[in-house]
């Protein structure tokens, strides 16, 4: 007797719905993919821009200021073009109030190494996130996060 070869219907069924579930869930998975992705992207962009200020006043010997601009959602070096921060992500800062004006506020690195000192609050919608403190005394920036 010869038998013949092929699926079953069940078999047909099971496919289809895997096929149906990952359907399902691969479009959640890469937004998420993408907001995380996002989220540390902000993260490195501020803390290099933080860093490169501090850089360019030890080697220039002038004053450099960070500057976030929360109406604008954007950040950077003061003079030099500004970065956004993707519309999902929050952002809040604590910086001296000789710094602070309404939607803008600074830090200001000097050549002797110091800072106003402040720190940047990147949070999630979710409610976690991320802090980039700049130390006063030594200018130094650090990264720790932030709870809800």
């Amino acid at each position: 007797m010869r038998r013949l070869r092929g699926f079953t219907l069940v078999e047909l069924l099971v496919v289809l719905a895997i096929l149906a579930l990952l359907i399902g869930v691969v479009p959640v998975t890469l937004e998420r993919l993408r907001d995380s992705a996002n989220y540390r992207q902000a993260l490195r962009g501020i803390m290099t821009q933080m860093r490169e200020a501090r850089q360019q006043a030890l080697s220039s010997r002038v004053e450099t200021r960070f500057v976030v601009d929360l109406a604008q959602h954007s950040y950077g070096i003061e003079g030099l073009k500004a970065q956004q921060i993707p519309a999902p992500l929050e952002m809040r800062v604590s910086m001296a109030g000789v710094e602070s004006g309404g939607q803008r506020a600074g830090i200001r690195f000097f050549p002797d190494g110091g800072a106003t000192g402040g720190s940047v609050d990147i949070i999630r919608p979710s409610g976690e996130g991320a802090r980039l403190r700049v130390d006063w005394l030594s200018g130094r920036v650090s990264l720790e996060a932030v709870g809800q």
